[in-house]
């Protein structure tokens, strides 16, 4: 354990725990313990009283019965733990976390196994579920351990990320109809960020044959040069993105998804993209596929044959 180098902002809060590995139903299992305690006491995710300071914590886990400390989870705090297990081995990490590392771009530790890792965040968790696979996402009534083996190249301290957590949740944990709720409640599909969104607009096509078509279509020189990384006639990197983005929201139906993941496989995908830029913890790409689908007054239809 490396508790110098676990985040600052975590060690303010008075949210840490112990614990220990024992064997329950026949499963090695991380119980927490009262870092007060002076008899060992059990600790709970729902019980404040059974929690302490960072320092008290510290002191606790010097007992030859414990294991290390952990961080609980509050509704209270701003901060969204996400569970990866089984993603790391001698060979490195698997696709999927290196995808949500990289997106979430925020502290991240190697857990005590050596086979997993936390991410940690400052955000929103959407609704819907916690658990699928080796993915996991808790605000509130949960604890993880820590233990300050930050994995190299990810930051230092926990990071706002709610926007980039909200697609990591719609990816990994969400199922259809949540996926689906949540676009149709979303700011963009609600209008509250002037856009009225109608699903039914959304095009059937796969990737490939809308690619296709756009390089088709009346417009599709203009496209295939921004598709390609081209940013002759624009004024700055970041016309030439919107411009593409504008593109991409009329033939996915100006759905942010689509567009998003169809934009990281153009010419113009730059680390910029994933930048934090925005107070409420938005990227650049964001911002720049909410405004294209805000834009966008028209979509194609797949049964519009003129398109």
């Amino acid at each position: 354990m490396r508790p110098n180098a676990l985040p600052v902002s975590l060690r303010q809060y008075d949210q840490w725990v112990c614990w220990t590995t024992q064997e329950r139903s026949g499963k090695a299992t991380k119980v927490p313990l009262d870092p007060t305690s002076v008899s060992g006491g059990y600790a709970s995710t729902a019980d404040p009283a059974t929690w302490g300071s960072f320092d008290s914590a510290l002191q606790r886990a010097t007992a030859p019965d414990v294991d290390g400390i952990g961080f609980v989870f509050t509704s209270d705090d701003p901060f969204v733990g996400v569970d990866l297990d089984d993603c790391r081995d001698e060979d490195g990490l698997s696709d999927d976390a290196v995808e949500i590392v990289t997106r979430l771009h925020s502290y991240t530790e190697v857990s005590p196994s050596g086979s997993g890792l936390h991410v940690l965040v400052r955000g929103s968790l959407p609704e819907g579920p916690r658990r699928k696979g080796g993915v996991e996402a808790y605000d509130e009534a949960r604890y993880f351990t820590m233990t300050g083996e930050r994995l190299a190249g990810t930051p230092t301290e926990v990071n706002a990320r709610s926007g980039p957590l909200r697609r990591v949740h719609e990816r990994y944990l969400a199922d259809e109809s949540t996926t689906h709720e949540t676009f149709a409640n979303s700011e963009i599909a609600t209008g509250r960020v002037g856009l009225n969104v109608d699903l039914q607009e959304a095009t059937a096509l796969d990737d490939e044959t809308l690619l296709e078509k756009a390089h088709a279509a009346e417009n599709g020189e203009k496209f295939a040069r921004l598709w390609r990384g081209d940013t002759g006639g624009y004024g700055s990197n970041s016309e030439a993105d919107m411009a593409l983005c504008c593109l991409l929201a009329f033939w996915t139906g100006r759905d942010p998804q689509r567009v998003d993941d169809l934009f990281r496989r153009s010419g113009l995908l730059r680390t910029k993209w994933d930048e934090v830029h925005y107070a409420d913890g938005s990227t650049y790409g964001e911002k720049t596929v909410e405004r294209a689908c805000r834009r966008t007054d028209e979509a194609y239809r797949a049964s519009d044959q003129s398109a």
